[in-house]
């Protein structure tokens, strides 16, 4: 198969196959040669991820600490105030983030005033001159409008795994619900962040099937992570192996030649990875990264911002401007 410019919605999984198995060194060129084609090579999305409602969720997502199910040394917090998460977001954007990305553990949102207070929010960091994104469990095409007239630019909902093999790790609620989600999303016109979690015991068809639905969307999603399961005692899989990460490095190699035009963002499992595995990623066509203050991303542990300046500086990468004017 032959690389090619044009963007395609209807890979078929034998055609996804092809590309997932190569040779692995001679995936991570074509996903270079791709991202080259798309991207500055150089340049590298630098996004903050906080946590403004933390655990307490009913769902019983199976990776997930933040579940009320299990028992983990997680601790609830209610919604933070918006003058708190202000303060966050302007250290984040003086730090080099363009993106700011707030996550609630709910499992879906209400209409009430936490409702109410999340757009407040949203409005304020969008006023900061950050693209705003937010992560709060499913939502209805009328509570997307809303945050879109608050000025949310992307909003993530994660498929997580295939369809074939989410019902092993989530019962609460099904695949439908998370592609309705990015249905209603997409509507409001919101940019789309949406990948899922490698490491949860499924096989590598079943990434392959992941990979095949977020791919062959009407429309690809504008960010796609890639997560390494964070491990967090407690769960159903807190004592899962440590994921690959050369496996890492497939699954976004794979991802870049199937979504060109996304930002592929290496996400949860950095921290468990060494900086020569980390610039392999990048150099497979991962151009996006979480950073934070703390050594946490939400409640599993992250590089800490000056940790990833280092390694930035060593590969000759640069914090990446905004992708588009903030929605107004």
């Amino acid at each position: 198969m032959t690389l090619s410019q044009a963007i395609r919605n209807d890979w078929t999984l034998d055609e996804i196959k092809e590309i997932y198995n190569r040779p692995l060194l001679q995936l991570i060129y074509d996903a270079a040669s791709v991202h080259r084609q798309w991207h500055d090579p150089e340049a590298v999305q630098i996004c903050t991820l906080l946590s403004i409602k933390t655990g307490g969720c009913t769902e019983d997502c199976s990776y997930c600490g933040q579940a009320a199910r299990y028992h983990t040394d997680i601790t609830v917090k209610a919604l933070m105030k918006k003058e708190d998460v202000l303060s966050v977001a302007s250290r984040a954007k003086a730090a080099g983030s363009s993106r700011f990305c707030m996550a609630a553990a709910w499992r879906e949102v209400k209409d009430n005033r936490d409702f109410d207070r999340v757009l407040e929010i949203v409005k304020g960091v969008n006023e900061l001159g950050l693209e705003v994104c937010c992560t709060l469990g499913m939502i209805t095409e009328g509570q997307a409008e809303k945050l879109q007239e608050a000025g949310l630019y992307a909003y993530n909902h994660n498929l997580d795994s295939s369809e074939g093999y989410y019902n092993e790790i989530i019962s609460t609620r099904t695949y439908d619900d998370r592609l309705n989600t990015l249905k209603n999303v997409r509507k409001a016109g919101i940019s789309v962040c949406s990948g899922g979690i490698i490491g949860l015991g499924e096989t590598h068809n079943d990434r392959i099937a992941m990979l095949h639905t977020l791919s062959n969307l009407p429309e690809h999603p504008e960010s796609v992570p890639v997560n390494a399961l964070a491990r967090v005692k407690g769960t159903p899989l807190g004592d899962f192996p440590k994921v690959d990460s050369w496996e890492m490095v497939r699954m976004i190699a794979t991802a870049r030649i199937l979504m060109p035009k996304a930002m592929v963002r290496l996400s949860a499992g950095r921290a468990e990875m060494t900086q020569e595995e980390q610039g392999f990623c990048f150099m497979a066509g991962a151009n996006s990264i979480f950073t934070s203050e703390s050594e946490e991303l939400l409640v599993t542990p992250n590089p800490r911002l000056d940790e990833d300046r280092r390694l930035m500086n060593i590969l000759g990468l640069k914090p990446l401007e905004k992708i588009q004017p903030v929605i107004s």
